[in-house]
């Protein structure tokens, strides 16, 4: 139970919601708020060693990789075309068209596998076991545990990839600090995490799929991923929409709302968030920061 933010430190903190696990559990977790720097947090989450149960279903793609019904079936149809726009994306922000990258949550490697075949030297970190077999199984992927972390050499990477990973990540400041190490000086980090003032977050309120408590351990907003990063010398100089991300996340929030699929309503609601974000990443379903040492 925090008693301060785990983001700033900040004792100003206060309830702002309930939310489900929708996908394993059905626990309710609380959400908080810290009234300085905007971050939201779940409280009462599982200890690390005791977390994994919660990441245990075939429903959870990340790791699975299951095309099991059509939203996961859509996600993979999607994820095809966002894996080369990635890409293109890390071209251009890096300044490189080659290089060392560290994609740390790579899940079954699908995008590691990308930039490998693009001529980048990856290493890829990943927890979960299924879905280190996965990226063997389905990339020839032999991705490392996020253990090795704490022993790769400083300075040794031009990018690093964290793609809706950090809300996972219990050791929120640990990691940050590292990152500053094994970056190289000219750098580049790229962090991409659900926004919680979006369009779709505001609509959908407790059953907004993003908020994916308990696996969730943070929602970020723009305010607080840039207090966050300037807390370990990073500065946040562009921000990216991830546009697909407002469709996907409002079709299992209007199951988790209404107990049934509701595709049309689903496709209004993500449409509307992301015209909210067309002038402004910052009000984006999901938004990847871009961001470089201070």
């Amino acid at each position: 139970m925090y008693t301060q933010c785990p983001g700033c430190s900040h004792t100003n903190i206060s309830p702002v919601l309930d939310a489900q696990d929708h996908t394993v559990s059905h626990e309710t977790f609380s959400i908080w708020e810290c009234g300085n720097c905007t971050l939201r947090f779940t409280q009462n989450v599982p200890e690390p060693a005791a977390i994994g149960r919660y990441y245990q279903s075939d429903a959870y793609v990340s790791h699975s990789d299951t095309k099991k019904g059509l939203i996961n079936r859509l996600y993979h149809i999607v994820r095809n075309i966002t894996l080369q726009q990635k890409h293109k994306m890390i071209t251009a922000v890096s300044g490189k068209k080659t290089g060392s990258l560290l994609d740390v949550g790579a899940g079954t490697g699908a995008f590691a596998a990308v930039m490998q075949q693009n001529g980048w030297k990856v290493t890829g970190l990943e927890p979960d076991e299924t879905a280190r077999a996965n990226a063997q199984q389905n990339h020839g992927l032999t991705l490392q545990t996020l253990e090795s972390l704490h022993t790769l050499p400083a300075a040794s990477y031009d990018v690093i990839t964290m793609w809706h990973v950090l809300e996972h990540v219990h050791d929120l400041h640990g990691y940050l600090n590292r990152y500053q190490s094994v970056l190289q000086q000219s750098g580049t980090l790229v962090i991409a995490v659900p926004n919680y003032t979006s369009f779709d977050a505001q609509h959908y309120g407790a059953s907004w799929a993003a908020y994916d408590v308990p696996r969730h351990l943070y929602h970020f907003s723009p305010a607080s991923m840039r207090s966050l990063l300037a807390q370990h010398g990073f500065e946040v100089v562009a921000l990216k929409p991830m546009k697909f991300d407002s469709f996907y996340v409002s079709m299992l929030s209007e199951q988790y709302l209404t107990g049934k699929s509701n595709l049309f309503a689903a496709f209004i609601n993500g449409w509307k968030s992301n015209k909210k974000a067309a002038s402004s990443p910052e009000k984006s379903s999901s938004v990847i920061y871009i961001a470089k040492k201070r």
